[in-house]
């Protein structure tokens, strides 16, 4: 069978032929390879803001003009962000930062069964977002009295860009924040595996949930995908992508 398309603006949701593998383990590599470009695209716009923020309080202490242009894209991360002092620096630090690709990947494969659950198929969410709005699918099994109701995507980029959001703004997430902040700041690692530990207000199941999700890395490998080096898996976009596995990586190693 022919791999499925791997550039992150050729795919809007996950295409039919998708559904149609049988074997697991290559219905998982290509899952990967449809998140993957989509996780680093929306990895790319983030550290575009934080560049943005870090160039700003640069100037700002540096006594540099600031142009109006300049504190209006900075009211906008601000309100983005949920930041609520607009000159807190170490605000915008500890909120637009990045999320180690395989704490991305085991949560959207834990969240939408690879892809296969019914709110993914048909509302392109992978992480089990709720709403409150008008425009959701509302879940078989809520209960009484409950009104969420799963979210609705136009892409799989979408839900991507805003898990990401979820995760930098929320205050359910405030520890995973401050713990990423401490760990760049101290120039020591922050894998997927570690940030997992700091999600259990994510789901109900709680520490049930974040071994899921380290049990998801480790069985996966993905943490090849957060050791920020050359032996790291990378792309570029508008091209096609190899190796997403393990397996399918270090054949190309030799």
């Amino acid at each position: 069978m022919t791999s499925v398309l791997l550039f992150a603006d050729a795919i809007k949701s996950f295409p039919k032929e998708y559904y149609t593998i049988k074997d697991p383990q290559k219905q998982k590599e290509e899952f990967v390879k449809i998140l993957y470009p989509l996780i680093l695209q929306a990895e790319k716009k983030i550290q575009k803001e934080r560049a943005f923020a870090e160039n700003f309080f640069t100037k700002l202490e540096r006594g540099d003009i600031v142009t109006p242009a300049e504190q209006e894209k900075l009211k906008r991360l601000a309100k983005k962000y949920r930041i609520k002092s607009l000159y807190d620096k170490e605000a915008y630090r500890k909120r637009i930062d990045t999320i180690p690709v395989s704490l991305v990947l085991a949560q959207a494969s834990i969240e939408s069964n690879w892809g296969k659950s019914r709110f993914a198929r048909e509302a392109n969410n992978l992480f089990g977002e709720w709403t409150w709005g008008k425009r959701g699918i509302v879940p078989k099994n809520r209960a009484p009295g409950k009104t969420h109701k799963i979210r609705i995507f136009d892409s799989l980029e979408g839900s991507v860009a805003s898990y990401m959001r979820n995760l930098n703004r929320h205050w359910a997430y405030s520890e995973f924040r401050e713990a990423r902040y401490l760990a760049r700041k101290s120039g020591k690692p922050f894998n997927g595996f570690i940030a997992a530990g700091y999600l259990t207000r994510y789901s109900e199941l709680r520490e049930k949930y974040t071994q899921m999700v380290k049990e998801t890395i480790a069985k996966n490998d993905w943490s090849l995908y957060d050791s920020g080096d050359e032996a790291s898996p990378s792309m570029e976009l508008g091209s096609e992508m190899a190796m997403l596995s393990k397996r399918l990586y270090l054949a190309q190693q030799f």
